[in-house]
């Protein structure tokens, strides 16, 4: 349990930098958040395919040494994906591309901090539904209580010191792609819950955002991305297409297997904690009091399922 907690908190600190990285692109050059969500994909996915390939042939090399060797609870788990999960790896596709075109647009309709709100207090709870319904995971006293001490925190945590005409009078249409990169990522964390059950987590991920790249790609049509653009942001775009991206789905998939859907949710909720640290450091903003107790609640509720006891999991 512990493990899967750090493995998911690391992936959402990780994505946390996404934020920072984004109002750099905007500020050196005129790379349209569509292009940017594309990049992420599109960088990713070659170099989650060349790890999963690996990885594929090392637990192949170690089950001809280790005959009938399993998961952790006794299960097969497959190294690559069977025929029968095609509708499961392009639904994961799917929500992924859903995830970068919802998002991004949202921020240009409604800003930054009602999108992340809505997308970011949202998933948890979405994920908690889902999870109970698709994956049949039970939603204890716990769970509950972090859910709720993890919303609320991190909504507080977003509005920070804004005033209250800066949350007000949002896009309807924005609010309402705000909540569907919500429900994206709800769909992709419970999906890929359920496909890690057999399949090696690499390989889950590199199909994932293979797919996802090309189901954006054609959405991409009039968005601007000049030649000089794309090379001003190159570095910025490797990095977010390496690290927040390539390297925290890796390892959000390894902690999702081992940890319920609804705990993995909440855990990834250090992203805002993340993108609101960034912003006091590097960008000199400031929390103000509701801020700073929005991220007591949210490490509150990370400590409350950490700290759970083993009986008390979801099954």
């Amino acid at each position: 349990m512990l493990i899967g907690l750090l493995l998911v908190s690391l992936a959402a600190i990780s994505w946390g930098t996404t934020g920072a990285t984004m109002a750099l692109l905007a500020r050196d050059t005129h790379l349209s958040p569509l292009v940017v969500g594309w990049a992420r994909l599109a960088v990713a996915a070659p170099v989650l395919l060349v790890a999963a390939g690996v990885a594929m042939g090392r637990r192949s090399r170690a089950a001809l040494r280790v005959p009938g060797r399993g998961g952790a609870d006794g299960t097969a788990v497959r190294s690559s994906p069977d025929a029968r999960d095609v509708a499961a790896y392009v639904l994961l596709g799917l929500s992924m591309a859903a995830y970068q075109a919802c998002y991004f647009r949202a921020v240009t309709l409604t800003g930054v901090a009602v999108t992340a709100l809505v997308a970011i207090c949202s998933a948890p709870i979405m994920i908690a539904i889902l999870a109970a319904l698709v994956l049949k995971e039970s939603i204890g006293p716990v769970v509950c209580l972090s859910l709720g001490l993890a919303v609320v925190g991190t909504a507080l945590l977003v509005v920070g010191p804004r005033a209250p005409h800066e949350m007000a009078g949002p896009v309807a249409a924005g609010v309402s792609l705000a909540l569907g990169a919500g429900a994206s990522y709800a769909v992709y964390a419970v999906t890929a819950k359920r496909v890690l059950a057999a399949t090696a987590p690499l390989s889950v991920a590199a199909i994932t955002f293979t797919l996802g790249a090309l189901f954006l790609a054609p959405v991409l049509a009039g968005e601007p991305a000049s030649r000089a653009d794309l090379a001003r942001g190159a570095p910025l775009l490797l990095y977010l297409g390496l690290g927040p991206t390539a390297l925290a789905y890796a390892l959000f998939s390894l902690g999702l297997h081992r940890i319920p859907a609804t705990a993995a949710g909440i855990a990834s909720l250090l992203e805002p904690l993340t993108a609101a640290t960034l912003g006091v450091l590097v960008f000199g903003e400031s929390l103000g009091v509701p801020g700073a107790i929005g991220a007591g609640l949210l490490v509150s509720a990370l400590i409350l399922l950490a700290a759970r006891r083993p009986e008390a999991r979801p099954r």
